[in-house]
């Protein structure tokens, strides 16, 4: 059988398959009205399937149902020949997860949008599935900051990481080359900081630059509607507002809440390159005032009872550059003030203010594995993306851990060794390696490894200008992390490979009926290269666990 990713247990398949067709119905008790609508509206596109409404115990029918004998995320598929397809979940989304698998056992033209084959027979193998995921937080972080990504994207790759039982969308919204979001009472983030005059391409070396300015944001309702999207999807998207460095768009809107002191921020325009800005928030009042009008009309569009994970709110934390507080009389009074040692403290009392902040609105606040440094509000949560080190201090200090090391699971890093590869930037990670990536690092104990919520792949966008270049980079990877995320797998060096290569086979036909620009097995394309196009190239083993 060629899920993915793989399920917990199967029994079967064994005897004739379940016939779907014209005459099929589809009942949904209470809670299962989502997956209800979904499947009518993604099967009844796909395949011709009308799948009218019919009795619970339509002999040829589908059945979708609660059972609170299961974990919430839980699913157990049965297909019985004479009493049709029953999927039972312990919540709404493990019903929605077990729809998936089902689509899955109907073959690629059920990932299309309308029928191939009219009159084909359809059938589902006699078997019984019992599944759960391993983590609760499988994510996926998509940068459409650096590059914007418009809403029908957005959109897209919902559906993409449904379909791989992925359930937590981290939005990076703001840095330094642009801000994506509305805010209505400060309307120049979008009218000045939204774009940007032109775009460095390739890596921050290269002589080559895209001259046409690059730009693109959400309006609110445009946020409204993902976040709804998301939530019939049992998906929480997390949004991120970089705080304190990633913030030079923010600052060409806005100069004051630049260092003013020490540049003269009137001048800067939102950043054209890649790298880390030297330009970050002044540690004012002015500046707290205006991240906190930015935060409520944040919580605002991203509900905390959207879904699972939505109470997070992601405030970045990381590499914020601290040349220009060391400089700046503003900061040094702050310090003094504060009784802080110094600029790190400072990033620290920064990022502590908007934990207070959140946490008093009911929030939880969560940031890359800086905000560790100079300590860190028990609430809080951490990103872990420089190696496994954050993740074990943060877990060992009580906190909870979403493991996402660049080492292993940044899909902007190449995925082959050799000049073929377009934009070569990062650690060679190929498909094998992602699939042996585990996110709970060793020396934990059972009360610590509780902390480690799950895991997140990262798409920064720097080297990615469109959609084909995110899908080229995504995929195939983001289904063996989907597999890491959810199935119960064996240590990493005890996976069975090659098992993986072989559902793939069946899987690469599910991406090409999606219209996903995948990486092919044999390497890119023609027309997925960039000739000329400057990476980074760094090889080497990824540090140790």
């Amino acid at each position: 059988m060629e899920l993915i990713p793989a399920p917990y247990a199967v029994e079967g398949p064994a005897g004739p398959e379940v016939p779907l067709g014209d005459g099929t119905t589809l009942w949904a008790g209470p809670g299962a009205q989502r997956t209800e609508r979904w499947l009518r509206a993604t099967l009844g596109a796909a395949l011709g399937l009308p799948l009218h409404p019919g009795p619970r115990d339509a002999r040829d029918g589908v059945r979708l149902l609660l059972d609170d004998t299961l974990a919430p995320e839980a699913y157990r598929l049965s297909a019985v020949a004479g009493q049709g397809v029953e999927i039972r979940g312990g919540g709404p989304a493990g019903v929605f997860w077990g729809a998936q698998t089902l689509r899955q056992l109907l073959g690629p033209d059920a990932f299309r949008r309308a029928p191939v084959r009219r009159g084909a027979a359809l059938g589902v193998p006699h078997q019984v599935i019992e599944d759960a995921p391993r983590f609760r937080w499988r994510g996926l972080l998509l940068d459409v900051a650096r590059h914007f990504m418009p809403k029908e994207g957005v959109l897209r790759y919902l559906d993409l990481m449904a379909a791989h039982k992925l359930n937590v969308l981290h939005l990076h919204l703001t840095d330094d080359q642009g801000w994506r979001i509305e805010i209505e009472r400060y309307p120049k983030l979008t009218e000045i900081a939204s774009w940007r005059t032109r775009t460095k391409f390739g890596h921050r070396a290269s002589p080559l630059w895209d001259d046409r300015p690059h730009g693109g944001f959400y309006t609110q309702d445009d946020i409204r509607e993902i976040v709804a999207y998301a939530a019939e999807r049992h998906v929480s998207v997390v949004p991120e507002i970089d705080v304190p460095g990633h913030s030079q768009a923010a600052i060409a809107a806005y100069p004051e809440l630049g260092n003013t002191d020490v540049v003269d921020t009137t001048a800067l325009s939102v950043w054209d390159t890649w790298g880390i800005s030297a330009n970050v928030l002044a540690p004012t009042d002015t500046t707290l005032r205006f991240y906190e009008g930015v935060f409520e009309e944040v919580l605002e569009l991203f509900p905390a009872d959207a879904a699972e994970f939505s109470a997070f709110v992601h405030v970045g934390g990381d590499e914020c550059r601290k040349e220009q507080w060391t400089e700046s009389v503003t900061a040094k009074t702050r310090i003094t003030d504060l009784g802080l040692a110094g600029e790190d403290e400072l990033q620290s009392w920064f990022i502590g203010h908007f934990d207070a902040w959140l946490s008093a609105r009911g929030r939880r606040l969560i940031g890359w594995d800086e905000i560790l440094e100079g300590g860190l509000a028990p609430g809080a949560a951490v990103s872990s993306w420089r190696g496994y080190a954050g993740g074990i201090a943060a877990a060992r200090a009580g906190h909870d851990v979403v493991m996402c090391p660049e080492q292993y699971v940044y899909l902007d890093h190449r995925q082959a060794p050799g000049q073929d590869e377009p934009v070569p930037i990062g650690f060679v990670r190929t498909l094998e390696d992602v699939y042996r990536f585990e996110p709970v690092p060793d020396g934990l104990t059972e009360a610590e490894a509780r902390h480690v919520l799950g895991t997140q792949a990262n798409v920064w966008t720097e080297a990615l200008e469109d959609a084909a270049r995110v899908d080229y980079q995504t995929f195939p990877r983001l289904a063996a992390f989907a597999e890491v995320a959810w199935s119960p797998l064996p240590a990493p060096a005890e996976r069975d490979y090659a098992d993986f290569e072989r559902r793939m086979t069946a899987h690469y036909r599910r991406l090409d009926a999606l219209g996903v620009a995948y990486r092919p097995p044999t390497g890119p394309r023609p027309w997925q290269r960039r000739p000329g196009v400057l990476g980074r190239p760094l090889d080497g083993p990824p540090p140790n666990r």
